[in-house]
């Protein structure tokens, strides 16, 4: 299966330590095409339900559903980057982000890293 920059995926995160978000979150590959089709890992920035985060922060982005594909406002997290094994990836995408919303992706993470 082809991952792709800018998709979404359901993706199980457990196990985690500390303040890092567990469970089955939305992730959003950030990684390119081309490190995404080798044997490496995958490097995404985590989602959370819009519902979840009440103050808007430069750090976040928020993303209605109808944009997204998936079915909940979803705020993705630019500070919270993991790189994951291929094998988390179980199902196909759940959603792409626009290209609009992926600028903006793109923005919090120069933010957040001081690129």
């Amino acid at each position: 299966m082809a991952i792709l920059r800018g998709e979404i995926y359901f993706v199980d995160l457990s196990p985690v330590k500390g303040h890092e978000q567990a469970g089955l979150r939305p992730v959003l590959v950030i990684s390119t095409d081309d490190l995404n089709r080798k044997p490496l890992v995958i490097t995404v920035v985590i989602g959370t339900k819009g519902s979840n985060v009440t103050r808007e922060y430069p750090s976040n982005i928020r993303v209605p559903s109808q944009a997204s594909g998936l079915p909940l406002d979803t705020v993705f997290l630019c500070y919270q980057v993991r790189s994951l094994d291929h094998s988390r990836f179980k199902d196909p995408p759940a959603g792409k982000l626009p290209d609009a919303y992926m600028a903006q992706v793109e923005d919090a993470l120069r933010l957040c890293y001081d690129l």
